[in-house]
């Protein structure tokens, strides 16, 4: 009996000539436009056969005549449409050509949204965040060709020709959908349909943010921030389980923030590190993994506890940030890092005795002790009202009647 085995592998060409190779775990998946929203032409005039830009696509230019999407200027119009893809995803659009163009087929300016007006929306003075991932760009579409273009959040694209007195013939506009292929592990379902549809919101809002590592968000920062982290790994341990993303993220973190750094440059966000070990590792039960960041974490412990004054209140420096509601209101910044202080060394103490180092997690029982002498007013703030409670540094029923409970959602992050 013979086995055959066949696996994947670069090109010898490839691999020989270039050592540094990165891979990915996304995949790419390319969707068709379910429907055309508005064009600036209804006699059809400057717009014409913008139905044929509905058929499924192919992503290959070739010599064939036919009726494509024609766009057509004068010295005076700049014709536009704006697509819509369905629903919202990462990543960017595909734009075929045909051979019925000038070389090069002409400029066109691409608006990315997630709602119909953004795409007819300027960017304005202070650029509306068209930074970190590009909505709004002005690009040269190739003669007979294929071209991708873009990195970010989006449902509906609006492409307006820009270039006077010019026919532009495309064949093929498709998103290019780039995700993680995992299923969803966990699921929820309730007599309420709109429960269940901002359940499932949230978990895909996540799903789109685990790229090659766990994001913010797909329209702004698109950075590893740990105080968002730590509510998106709640998320994927329970919809999505074990992936590689979590720990690849929570590392990036630490190897880019040696001690005595705050991650982000934000001390909570280094106390957020130390929480979200401790539930994934609850969660997935990697002792492996935790193992790795023992000396990190230990370190982080004592340098933290330098930050405690003589009467256990936290003093902790860098930005002091909490979240956005909150920022301007010191008093309850200090009440949520007291709180997050007594939850990180808690933490501590549980992460270090599974590792079983008894002496640092006595130290961190103790340091609980300190922090707990110290217990900060709720300054009306939500943020810090719950966080208190969290901590049981007062009685959650306490924290609802007073705080909580007020006003309804004003005040929520």
């Amino acid at each position: 009996m013979v086995n055959l085995y066949v696996s994947a592998q670069l090109p010898p060409v490839v691999k020989t000539t270039n050592p540094h190779i990165r891979s990915t775990a996304l995949t790419q998946k390319y969707l068709s436009p379910v429907r055309v929203v508005w064009t600036s032409d209804k006699s059809e005039k400057q717009v014409k056969n913008m139905e044929s830009i509905l058929k499924p696509g192919i992503g290959q230019a070739d010599l064939n005549q036919g009726k494509y999407l024609t766009l057509a200027s004068d010295s005076v119009s700049q014709p536009g449409i704006i697509l819509d893809f369905g629903c919202e995803i990462q990543g960017g659009i595909e734009i075929v050509t045909t051979i019925n163009n000038t070389n090069p087929a002409g400029k066109i300016r691409i608006r990315f949204g997630e709602s119909v007006g953004e795409t007819m929306s300027n960017v304005g003075e202070r650029g509306a965040t068209n930074d970190h991932a590009m909505r709004d760009f002005v690009i040269t579409l190739p003669w007979l060709g294929r071209i991708e273009i873009g990195e970010t959040g989006f449902r509906f694209i609006r492409i307006d020709l820009i270039d006077p007195n010019t026919k532009l013939e495309i064949k093929e506009i498709n998103a290019v959908f780039r995700y993680r292929d995992i299923p969803y592990l966990g699921s929820f379902t309730c007599n309420d349909e709109r429960l269940n549809k901002i359940w499932i919101t949230g978990a895909y809002t996540v799903h789109l943010n685990m790229q090659n590592y766990l994001w913010d968000g797909i329209k702004r920062d698109r950075l590893v921030w740990l105080g968002d982290m730590h509510p998106e790994v709640m998320t994927i341990n329970t919809v999505f389980g074990n992936n590689e993303v979590v720990p690849k993220s929570l590392d990036l973190a630490r190897d880019l923030t040696p001690l005595p750094n705050w991650m982000n440059g934000i001390s909570s966000y280094s106390l957020w590190w130390i929480l979200i070990q401790r539930d994934w590792y609850y969660y997935q039960g990697n002792l492996e993994y935790l193992k790795k960041q023992q000396d990190y974490l230990t370190g982080l412990l004592h340098y933290l506890a330098t930050k405690i004054d003589n009467n256990g209140k936290e003093i902790l420096d860098g930005n002091r940030f909490l979240d956005w509601p909150s920022s301007e209101n010191p008093a309850a910044i200090h009440a949520g890092l007291q709180s997050l202080m007594v939850m990180a060394f808690e933490a501590g103490n549980e992460l270090l005795t599974i590792l079983g180092d008894q002496t640092n997690a006595e130290f961190c029982k103790q340091t609980v002790l300190r922090l707990k002498k110290h217990i900060p007013e709720m300054n009306t703030s939500k943020q810090a009202a719950a966080l208190l409670a969290l901590a049981k540094l007062i009685p959650p029923e306490r924290a609802n009647t007073e705080v909580l409970a007020q006003n309804g959602v004003h005040g929520m992050s």
